[in-house]
């Protein structure tokens, strides 16, 4: 962005690097609630941080009935008020167009060239574009075909064209076969981003420099010191608008093949030779086709599915996007999952998932890696818990009111960003009693962050060419390979009991004794 563009500097976020290179930045979808709740606030924020430049231009496509002053209103709409940005408002405002059109219909691709054309001509954006599939799952296909038969996909003259597919990629493992390669029938793999907006929070992003950036952690980051690694995500919220969409689907697809191997990947991968993007994705992809496949019995004993009943959810702030401040609400009662829109009163599809998965490699033989994700639970709440073995000798153990403990070193990802590592000390007194006490720092406390929807970081690396958060097509498929016999399964044998855990909760039993088969139990997550 050059210096012309308005920006306060009271409330410029802190990124650092370069603008990025004009582009036009073709959003399918425009109208949808992806575009309102996260990509226009992300784009908002990229206006804000000076990151994009001044020849750069948003084309919304949808089938909604708008023109282009329309849409400028809706997306004023979809940003807060806010004194210092009007400034900053008005340039994107300037910077917005429309284009009306069904994803099927080979017209609307054949009036996208020429309004593409058009734009390049008056914005100077050199024909540089990137596709934004923010769309349901079943357009992704037909939308890169209409694509490449339109000629937008071909990059020649040093012009590039990259597509953004959002997740899910697939329903299982043929499906993502099927889906990649039709996708990849039109597109080479590195105009692809498939996108997973977790990798777009800081903390996420650090788990990387916190291993392979500090001496002191990754010498001990493997089996002789880690006990076992527990990753949680919890969300209090229900199926909300989507009842018809995820009882098609479940947790164990809409989360687990996407969301939670990439956490796994990033906790577990070895150390890249490089930040380079396939280096990165090829350590990643090593950790998951490391995962030991699960046979029926495996499923039957590492395996837990849930499904919520009516109960009380505390009041939690959620869905904020960047600029609004979070009101929390008192305790609400809310409906089981049976009685949700779009729900079948008799359904079986889960919204919890445990699972113990273990890796076959030189690191991490012997460490379990127990994952839990649900709706409707006791507090919104992401963690990677890093779990390490207990002292050979407990010399301490006949001290006064001494208990057991261990070395926890805990990554937090929403809605607290930040790490914090307990470990025993001394209580101050005449007596010798050992205590535990937390070291912890909150990335909004120390680095004085700005609230941000998490699509900021993906979409900027989307134009500059950077796919480092981005999964490959053979990551995609690693994660559908564990997921695959899970689904075989549940779909033989039909839950015993549903619903089996109430709304408030942390989840049905078993998942409890899931880990107390091991001697363990979660970690407490403090409300």
């Amino acid at each position: 962005m050059t210096a012309s563009t308005p920006v306060s500097p009271n409330t410029e976020l802190e990124y650092a690097g370069k603008v990025a290179g004009p582009c036009v930045f073709v959003l399918f979808g425009a109208a949808g609630d992806l575009t309102k709740r996260k990509l226009i606030p992300a784009l908002f924020n990229l206006v804000r941080a000076r990151l994009l430049p001044d020849n750069f231009a948003v084309l919304g496509v949808s089938v909604d009935d708008l023109d282009a002053e329309a849409f400028r209103n809706q997306v004023s709409e979809f940003l807060p008020a806010r004194d210092d940005a009007a400034a900053q408002l008005d340039w994107l405002r300037q910077r917005l167009f429309y284009e009306r059109g069904d994803f099927g219909d080979p017209a609307t691709f054949s009036k996208l060239r020429e309004r593409l054309a058009a734009i390049d001509s008056e914005s100077h954006t050199q024909g540089n574009y990137l596709f934004y599939l923010a769309t349901a799952p079943r357009f992704f296909a037909t939308i890169v075909q209409q694509l490449g038969k339109a000629g937008l996909t071909k990059q020649e003259d040093g012009r590039w064209r990259r597509v953004v597919i959002e997740k899910p990629f697939g329903h299982d493992l043929e499906s993502a076969k099927a889906l990649n390669r039709d996708i990849k029938s039109v597109l080479q793999e590195n105009q692809i981003y498939r996108i997973d907006h977790y990798l777009g929070k800081e903390t996420v992003q650090n788990i990387m420099v916190f291993r392979f950036d500090n001496a002191i952690f990754e010498p001990i980051w493997n089996r002789r010191y880690i006990d076992h690694v527990q990753i949680t995500n919890a969300e209090t919220v229900g199926v909300e608008r989507r009842g018809a969409y995820f009882d098609s689907a479940g947790t164990l697809r809409d989360m687990v093949p996407n969301h939670v191997m990439q956490l796994l990947s990033l906790t577990a991968m070895e150390s890249p030779v490089s930040f380079q993007a396939d280096a990165v994705r090829n350590e990643q992809a090593k950790v998951l086709h490391s995962l030991q496949p699960l046979n029926s019995e495996d499923v039957l004993q590492r395996s837990v599915r849930g499904q919520y009943g009516e109960g009380t959810i505390a009041g939690a702030a959620s869905g904020l996007t960047a600029g609004m401040t979070a009101e929390t609400n008192g305790p609400e009662k809310v409906p089981s999952y049976r009685s949700e829109p779009g729900v079948a009163p008799e359904s079986r599809t889960e919204t919890f998932v445990a699972l113990k998965l273990n890796i076959d490699n030189w690191r991490w033989a012997g460490v379990p890696f127990y994952l839990r994700t649900g709706k409707r639970l006791a507090r919104r709440h992401t963690e990677i818990a890093i779990q390490f073995k207990r002292m050979p000798f407990e010399l301490f153990r006949n001290a006064p009111f001494h208990k057991l403990h261990t070395n926890t070193l805990v990554i937090q990802i929403q809605p607290v960003e930040g790490i914090s590592l307990s470990f025993g000390a001394k209580v101050p007194g005449p007596v010798l009693r050992v205590g535990s006490v937390d070291m912890s720092f909150e990335y909004s406390k120390y680095f004085g962050a700005e609230a941000y929807t998490g699509y900021e970081v993906l979409l900027y690396d989307c134009m500059m060419g950077d796919a480092t958060l981005f999964q490959r097509a053979d990551m995609v498929e690693a994660g559908w390979r564990v997921i695959d016999p899970v689904l075989d399964v549940w779909r033989a044998l039909p839950p015993r009991r549903f619903p089996n855990y109430a709304s408030g909760s942390w989840g049905p039993a078993d998942a409890d004794q899931l880990l107390e088969l091991d001697d363990r139990q979660w970690r407490r997550i403090e409300p």
